[in-house]
C-alpha cells in the first residue's frame, strides 16, 4: 500500500503535510496500461493528473498529418498529466504512452485544485515543475536551431540518462529504453542520420545498441560531442 512517505518522492508534493498527502490517496484510483497503451490522448479532458510509481511512460505530440514529437519520458514517482490542476475544463496536450507495463496513481485536477487553494506550497512546487519542463523545452528548441545533427543527438542521449537512465548491474554503463527511431523524433532528425551516427559511436566504444536499447558506455565523450569538441 502507497504511505505519505511514498508519495513525498513527489517533488510537487515534497513540502505537503502527513495529512495532505493521506487525504490525495484516499482520493487517487491506481490504472495500470499494458506496454503501448495509452494513459490519456492528446485532445482528451484532462480530468486527472497522474504519478508514475513504477515502469517508464513517453509523452508525445503529434500533428495533423500523424507525425510525432517525443516530448519527455517519465519516470517511476514523476508527475504527468497536471495541466488540470491548473486550469479547469483543459485538455491534454499530449499523449502519454506507457514504454512498459505501467502503474500509476491518478489524482482528479479539481480536487488537486481545491487544495492547491489553501496550501500555497503545493502551487509553487507545481509552479517549480512546470517551470524545469519549460526550461528544458527552450534547450531543446536551442538544440534545433544552433548545434548540428550530432550534437543534438549526443544532447539528447545525455537527458535521457539524467532523467531515466539505468545504471547496468552486470557491466559498467547506463541503460536507454529506447530505439533509434525515438532518438530521431526527439532530436528533429531522420532514422537514416540517428542510425548513422549511433554506428559510428558503437564502433569507437562511446555506446552500445540493441533492439528497443542504448547503453552509454563512455558518457565523457558524449558529453564532448554534445559541446561539439568533436564529432
Amino acid at each position: 500500500n502507497l504511505t505519505p512517505k511514498d508519495l513525498r518522492q513527489v517533488i510537487v508534493f515534497q513540502h505537503a503535510t502527513d495529512d495532505d498527502l493521506k487525504s490525495i490517496l484516499e482520493n487517487g484510483i491506481t490504472r495500470s496500461v499494458e506496454e503501448g497503451g495509452f494513459f490519456f490522448l492528446q485532445g482528451d479532458p484532462a480530468n486527472y493528473l497522474y504519478v508514475l510509481l513504477g515502469g517508464q511512460v513517453k509523452l508525445m505530440q503529434s500533428n495533423p498529418s500523424g507525425q510525432q514529437v517525443n516530448l519527455r519520458t517519465i519516470s517511476p514517482w514523476q508527475m504527468f498529466g497536471a495541466l488540470g490542476a491548473v486550469r479547469a475544463e483543459a485538455t491534454y496536450p499530449a499523449s502519454a504512452q506507457a514504454l512498459e507495463d505501467s502503474t500509476a496513481l491518478a489524482i482528479k485536477g479539481g480536487f488537486l485544485r481545491s487544495l492547491m487553494e489553501t496550501r500555497p506550497y503545493l502551487s509553487f512546487d507545481l509552479m517549480h515543475l512546470m517551470t524545469s519542463y519549460i526550461q528544458e523545452m527552450q534547450a531543446r528548441y536551442r538544440e534545433l536551431a544552433t548545434e548540428r545533427v550530432e550534437q543534438r543527438i549526443a544532447n539528447a542521449l545525455l537527458r535521457l540518462a539524467g532523467q531515466t537512465g539505468i545504471l547496468s548491474k552486470k557491466e559498467s554503463g547506463i541503460e536507454l529504453s529506447f530505439s533509434r527511431q525515438d532518438v530521431a523524433e526527439m532530436t528533429g532528425s531522420t532514422l537514416y542520420t540517428v542510425s548513422r551516427f549511433l554506428s559510428e559511436w558503437e564502433r569507437r566504444g562511446i555506446i552500445e545498441t540493441g533492439r528497443q536499447r542504448i547503453k552509454i558506455l563512455q558518457p565523457h565523450n558524449l558529453v564532448r560531442i554534445a559541446d561539439g569538441l568533436e564529432k
